[in-house]
């Protein structure tokens, strides 16, 4: 196991990152960031070809860009997106960004919201971008892919995300949705159900799905070490089956409406 590096905007004030195998700068940066000027970010092109391909924006959980999100944009361009995955962040250090990042998770509006929208922008003005582009998030990332739906990206996948207060209002003008939760997730029991019915009232596109044999951050390979036991225990960390039957579900959707 390599050391492990901490956040670059980390300060010696601040909480270090979530331990993770790899190291933690990121292969490229981002300019019109609103939290920072430049967003460090994980960029995977699909290994046949040279485009234009629909483009991903990967949303990372609260542990930040961690090794797990990298190899999730990994996966998505080996099925022909281009993957972009941002660090919102950036700006460090670790807890006043998390702070941060929820606080416009709640709002609806923020500092977080302006630095996906810059990622959007990015990705969709590559010559290496068909200039559609979708949006997925876990756990945190899949409440900013819910609540982006309706601004700017084409298709959105958001995965075990909290719903908004007002969902109905969020989900007015949402490009189509495909959404995984898992049963056993106490932290989310009915919010499946919840945000079926908003799509069906909003007629948004949508394909959601609960797990009966997975809990929370199913899709999600955590670097917790022997933590990881008790988690799942209390029904969090990495399904299996749920989470490869999810990503063919997504596959499927992203194909169907960022190719279609």
């Amino acid at each position: 196991m390599q050391p492990v590096t901490h956040h670059r905007g980390c300060t010696r004030d601040d909480a270090p990152l979530p331990a993770t195998r790899g190291a933690l700068i990121p292969a490229i940066t981002i300019p019109g960031g609103a939290s920072a000027p430049e967003l460090d970010a994980h960029l995977a092109r699909p290994p046949v070809g040279d485009g234009p391909w629909p483009g991903v924006v990967v949303l990372h959980e609260s542990f930040g860009l961690i090794d797990d999100i990298r190899q999730q944009a990994d996966r998505i361009a080996a099925a022909g997106y281009l993957a972009v995955a941002p660090d919102l962040y950036t700006a460090g250090g670790y807890l006043r960004c998390v702070r941060a990042a929820f606080r416009s998770l709640a709002r609806g509006e923020g500092k977080a919201f302006d630095d996906i929208d810059a990622v959007r922008r990015w990705v969709a003005a590559r010559p290496d971008c068909s200039g559609r582009v979708g949006v997925i998030g876990f756990c945190m990332g899949g409440g900013f892919a819910l609540l982006t739906a309706g601004r700017g990206f084409d298709a959105s996948a958001a995965n075990y995300a909290h719903l908004p207060k007002d969902l109905d209002a969020a989900l007015r003008g949402a490009c189509a949705i495909v959404a995984s939760y898992g049963a056993k997730d106490r932290t989310l029991r009915g919010t499946a159900a919840k945000l079926e019915a908003g799509l069906e009232r909003a007629g948004v596109p949508h394909d959601v799905k609960e797990y009966p044999g997975a809990g929370h951050s199913f899709l999600n390979r955590h670097p917790f070490g022997p933590g990881g036991a008790l988690l799942r225990v209390v029904g969090v960390g990495y399904h299996g089956p749920s989470a490869e039957d999810a990503w063919a579900r997504i596959l499927r959707f992203f194909h169907e409406h960022l190719r279609g």
